[in-house]
């Protein structure tokens, strides 16, 4: 696992994650910090902070890329597969602590899988 400069970037862009304790879409975060960077900056912190290990990535049901922090950042495991929620109604996204059984499939070596699961969430619902 690499390291991370903690640049003015990169401390306004974990805050948010902090903040917010959910996953985040490249393009809120963009819409957000337009004052202080431009998208380029975003995608490119993006980028390094999955490729070390602190945020995993995976796609919405708008085909738009998700992040989210990882909850033990030093067990950096590509291969962790777990769930993720989306609510229809408040849009709120997240990870769902459920590991997911990847099944064997012979002459095969499946190396991620990813499930997306859409609906209402607990606020939402109440």
């Amino acid at each position: 696992m690499g390291t991370i400069r903690k640049t003015k970037s990169v401390k306004a862009i974990l805050e948010i994650f902090s903040e917010k304790g959910e996953a985040l879409a490249a393009i809120d975060l963009i819409e957000r910090l337009q004052q202080e960077m431009n998208k380029t900056t975003v995608y490119r912190i993006l980028e390094r902070l999955e490729e070390i290990g602190i945020l995993h990535t995976f796609k919405g049901k708008d085909d738009f890329r998700w992040y989210a922090m990882r909850n033990n950042a030093s067990s950096h495991n590509h291969s962790e597969s777990h769930p993720h929620f989306q609510c229809y109604d408040c849009g709120k996204t997240m990870c769902l602590n459920q590991e997911l059984l990847i099944p064997t499939i012979p002459n095969h070596k499946v190396q991620s899988a990813e499930l997306f699961l859409t609906g209402q969430c607990e606020d939402c619902l109440s």
